[in-house]
């Protein structure tokens, strides 16, 4: 296992689907700001995981951003979806960064700027996952939010790629759109009925230059160390 591949010779990192890279049109591109929005229990952590995943297999340095969870939980779940971090996690190409919500306004409201600095501080790793910004944004105001996604995009304008997940219209209609505009990438999931039973899907409202696939619905699983499994989009729209 090793990180020495070139990013320069990766136009794309992949996100360990083949399905899901092919929706993306090859992947992530590097350069990307990627907003992954839904509802609770959408399956946004889940899906960030993937993404996370796929970037480590890539040869790539990435670190996270987890604002509900430790970092054994996180190693934890990682494992029981068979997505074992742990070996990338000791040898330093996973960077883990627990983010404690305080209480105190004053300090919620500098969360966002504290955040965009640490990231900045990140040279090594060229996949940023923030899961979930929901938590981190609920004291803080509209121009706070809107100004890390540009801050953000700025640092993946010089190469990055920065992936955030976020709760529907959590910081409200205004900001989600502007956020939307600023981001590469728009993943929106929901949880549909199908039958009997509730589907998972990813619509990929927006992605930079991957014009065809915009628009298009992606079912999917979550599967006990098998993690996300793709389903038929029959299925899903079922």
């Amino acid at each position: 296992m090793t990180s020495n591949v070139s990013a320069e010779a990766i136009a794309t990192v992949s996100t360990g689907s083949t399905e899901i890279d092919r929706r993306l049109g090859g992947g992530i591109p590097y350069r990307t700001l990627m907003l992954v929005e839904g509802d609770p229990a959408a399956g946004k952590s889940t899906l960030s995981q993937q993404l996370l995943w796929g970037a480590l297999k890539s040869g790539q340095d990435a670190s996270i951003y987890i604002t509900e969870q430790t970092v054994q939980s996180f190693l934890r779940q990682m494992d029981s979806l068979g997505l074992d971090v742990t070996d990338y996690f000791l040898l330093n190409q996973l960077r883990i960064f627990p983010v404690n919500i305080s209480d105190d306004t004053e300090e919620s409201q500098l969360s966002f700027s504290l955040m965009v600095e640490h990231i900045s501080e990140q040279v090594a790793s060229r996949v940023v996952v923030v899961d979930s910004l929901t938590t981190l944004g609920g004291q803080a105001t509209g121009d706070e939010i809107i100004d890390f996604f540009s801050r953000c995009k700025a640092m993946c304008d010089a190469g990055k790629v920065i992936i955030t997940t976020v709760h529907s219209e959590a910081f409200g209609d205004n900001v989600h759109t502007q956020i939307r505009s600023i981001s590469d990438a728009y993943l929106r999931l929901q949880v549909r009925v199908s039958g009997s039973q509730l589907v998972k899907t990813i619509q990929v409202a927006k992605i930079r230059g991957a014009e065809s696939a915009t628009g298009s619905i992606i079912g999917f699983e979550v599967e006990p160390g098998l993690g996300l499994r793709i389903i038929p989009l029959s299925r899903a729209k079922a």
